[in-house]
């Protein structure tokens, strides 16, 4: 099977399982080679249709698996004949880098440009605009806002920025 090396990889199980969750894992886990119906996949693998059919329809919107329809003449019946394509995987983990990195970015500059009050008694964090306008007290306990320092959580964000940065071949 082509895709063997690439499944046994930790980073591609979690993608996967994070696109079709526990039920779907094991559909997308056995990619078999050629084309198989959803039928086929729901006997080999012991599922429910219902499961293997959502799984598959995910991998189908993620672009690592496609179908053609087959009409039996006799029936009318549709039969879905899907195929996997998991060649797609590293462009689609490196898109979802991308995501992260700019998610980061403006998460950075988020806490950059804003001055933080917290409470510390809810563990609530506000920011300047809200805790002035509550009065610099909690309207949750009424607990006075005390100024918060986020140098940490910037500094956690621009090494882990740095790390994909580097990942992606951007620095």
């Amino acid at each position: 099977m082509a895709f063997e090396g690439l499944l046994e990889d930790p980073v591609v199980q979690k993608y996967l399982h994070e696109l079709v969750g526990p039920k779907g894992m094991p559909v997308a886990a056995a990619p078999p080679d050629g084309e198989v119906t959803d039928e086929e996949l729901a006997e080999r693998l012991d599922l429910e249709l219902n499961d293997v059919r959502r799984a598959l329809f995910i991998l189908y919107e993620n672009d690592l698996a496609t179908y053609r329809r087959v009409r039996d003449e006799d029936s009318g019946w549709l039969t879905y004949l899907w195929t996997f394509h998991y060649e797609n995987v590293p462009g689609n983990l490196h898109e979802e880098m991308e995501r992260l990195r700019e998610a980061l970015a403006e998460r950075r500059e988020y806490e950059r440009d804003n001055e933080f009050y917290l409470c510390e008694v809810d563990s609530i964090r506000f920011e300047f605009d809200e805790a002035m306008d509550f009065g610099f007290e909690c309207p949750e306990c009424g607990s006075p806002l005390e100024a918060m320092e986020n140098d940490e959580m910037a500094e956690a964000i621009d090494e882990r920025l740095e790390a994909l940065e580097t990942e992606l071949g951007i620095v």
